[in-house]
């Protein structure tokens, strides 16, 4: 199949790679830069395991074509942390245990790293933490502690105590 040349900007680092048209980001993602820590599930956008953030927003990248993707910034899990430390929220879902098998903690903390990010109240809008959380699936049913891990990001990255701390 015809191969097309694209540019992509993967946490921070400019990546030229030759993809076919209907390759997905999560695939170029995993097979083509390594990047792992992207997990497929449903691969029908509808679980969230494979949430990336483009240009700062969340996506679902198993059903974005990595031909859409050219010229754009894309974050993921692999480039959360910050000089080899732990995200404030990598760090809150191991304080909080916000994970069970872990298979979706990727996905939800490229989720709400792109919603804090955006709305650093977030956690002050009951309604829209309680939407932006039920839109990632956890077969394992951590949500109290993915929510609390949450709660405690937010603060953090806002510099505000966390109660207990």
């Amino acid at each position: 199949m015809k191969t097309t040349e694209v540019t992509l900007w993967v946490n921070g680092d400019r990546h030229h790679i030759d993809v076919e048209p209907r390759d997905s980001l999560a695939d170029t993602l995993r097979d083509d830069l390594a990047l792992t820590g992207t997990n497929l599930a449903c691969e029908h956008g509808v679980c969230g395991s494979c949430t990336v953030l483009v240009d700062g927003r969340a996506v679902r990248s198993c059903l974005l074509l990595t031909v859409q993707c050219a010229g754009r910034s894309i974050r993921t899990v692999e480039g959360l942390a910050d000089d080899g430390g732990l995200h404030p929220l990598q760090a809150a879902f191991a304080a909080e245990h916000g994970l069970q098998c872990g298979f979706c903690t990727p996905g939800f903390l490229m989720l709400f790293a792109g919603a804090l990010e955006e709305d650093p109240m977030l956690d002050h809008d009951e309604r829209r933490l309680e939407e932006t959380l039920a839109s990632n699936l956890c077969r394992c049913t951590g949500y109290v502690n993915i929510r609390r891990a949450v709660l405690r990001a937010a603060r953090e990255l806002r510099g505000e105590a966390t109660p207990g701390e």
